[in-house]
């Protein structure tokens, strides 16, 4: 970001249309979060960021506007805790940008302490005051927003685990009035704006038998949901045809509740599918005593089957390190714990370097393709660029949601179609996921799971 303003202003641009334009883009979305007539308080410190947020004192009509200039926190503390206790509707931080690498003195803790205190909505812009936009680490306090509007481009300290509290959902404002970049990194951040026009249209002549047959392998006793939600999300990614298998102490109930897709028990003779497009194993396959068979099955198909294959949940477990002998597309889903189990670490050693874990695991397990859960789902591969996503909140924090997520990128990858471009796939099936999650949580607070299995897939970018 530094470099990308300083070439812009060497060659000509403004810096006063530039955060003009700023002010115009936050006031917008501010809008959006606001009613008529609400309380807006906008909170502005001495650097840029406290420009941005200057500028939007007269883009914001209809509003109950009032601006804070914050120079010296122990000054400015007891007016700012006057407005505060007016609750407004919503707060805009501007009191620090980029530029912040010390730790903040106590007054500034103070501050930003008693901001946080009175949990009302915030919006941040650029970054959450007092996060370090690098690592993400909280310089002594930082604002805890609801939402975060970065401009320009994601900073690479709103994506690490430190962060995590205090970003909240992360939007990208990335015409700003700058040059047109032209650098690029290997993490990059998905927006709504890539899947457009995609999935492709299908064809007119198409029938089930051209639009793909997943085949599912998961249940067991105890763990039998499992199964049924991920043949679920896989009918949601509307593929020509869903076979479940599943074990035959638990193929009554699992049976029962499905009725496109067809259910059937589950042998070792009969885990590879012949006639599959792509196959998923491990959704609720957690009882002990599965067939041990089972387990090598996997193995072996995992190595050598020309097919498509995601691995997830206990089935991680079940498959070797090594070359993939067939080349064909391979695919893990495992959460931070199960990242740790595969690679004998902590998940807090995972979620210190998440990039690197993805990296790591990739390399470990043919080069495979990763899909790193958590807050910011990763997919990625050993090298190469890896996507991050922006989907999704802290109610996906419930038993079934990767089941959810690992039928429906299932189904979405039997499809001949979206074997093209195996990583936009991935991508687009796990922001639909998290979009479906926000979806729910602007509509209701108790939603489930089962709730989600109804949604999934049905957000357009």
């Amino acid at each position: 970001m530094r470099r990308w303003e300083a070439t812009s202003w060497k060659a000509g641009k403004s810096e006063a249309e530039v955060i003009a334009q700023v002010g115009s883009i936050i006031s917008k979305r501010a809008l959006e979060l606001t009613q008529l007539n609400d309380k807006i308080l906008l909170i502005a410190g001495k650097g840029h960021n406290g420009d941005d947020v200057r500028a939007m004192i007269n883009n914001l009509p209809d509003r109950d506007v009032t601006l804070i200039e914050v120079i010296d926190p122990r000054n400015s503390l007891e007016k700012l805790l006057i407005n505060l206790s007016a609750k407004p509707q919503l707060v805009i931080d501007g009191l620090f940008g980029i530029g912040i690498n010390r730790v903040l003195d106590k007054d500034w803790i103070n501050l930003i302490s008693e901001i946080n205190a009175l949990q009302l909505r915030v919006l941040s812009v650029d970054i959450p005051s007092g996060i370090d936009a690098t690592t993400g680490n909280v310089q002594g306090a930082a604002i805890r927003a609801n939402e975060t509007l970065t401009l320009g481009a994601p900073k690479i300290g709103l994506l690490k685990s430190a962060s995590t509290d205090y970003v909240g959902r992360l939007r990208v404002a990335p015409k700003i009035g700058l040059l047109n970049l032209n650098e690029t990194s290997n993490l990059q951040l998905n927006e709504a704006e890539d899947f457009s026009n995609f999935p492709p249209p299908r064809s007119v002549n198409g029938h089930k038998g051209t639009f793909g047959h997943v085949g599912i392998i998961g249940g067991s006793l105890g763990y039998h949901g499992a199964a049924v939600l991920a043949a679920r999300a896989a009918s949601r990614s509307q593929p020509g045809l869903v076979t479940l298998m599943t074990p035959e102490e638990v193929f009554v109930p699992v049976a029962s509740q499905l009725q496109s897709v067809m259910v059937h028990p589950l042998t070792p003779n009969n885990i590879e599918f012949k006639l599959a497009t792509a196959l998923l194993i491990g959704p609720g396959m957690a009882a002990e005593g599965l067939n041990k068979d089972i387990k090598e099955k996997t193995d072996q198909i995992w190595h050598d089957s020309p097919m498509p294959i995601l691995v997830d949940a206990s089935a991680l477990g079940w498959i070797t390190t090594g070359e993939i002998t067939s080349k064909s597309i391979r695919v893990i889903t495992p959460h931070p714990g199960e990242a740790a189990r595969l690679l004998e670490c902590t998940a807090t050693d995972i979620q210190a370097d998440r990039e690197k874990a993805l990296q790591a695991l990739s390399a470990k397990f043919g080069d495979c393709w990763v899909v790193l859960k958590g807050r910011h789902t990763l997919v990625g591969q050993s090298k190469g660029t890896v996507f991050v996503n922006p989907t999704g909140n802290p109610s996906l924090g419930q038993g079934g949601s990767g089941d959810l997520l690992a039928g429906y990128l299932a189904g979405l990858l039997a499809q001949p179609l979206l074997q093209e471009n195996v990583v936009k796939t991935l991508s687009y099936g796990i922001w639909q996921h998290g979009a479906a999650a926000d979806k729910l949580n602007d509509s209701k607070l108790n939603w489930t799971i089962e709730d989600l299995s109804q949604q999934i897939g049905s957000t357009k970018p």
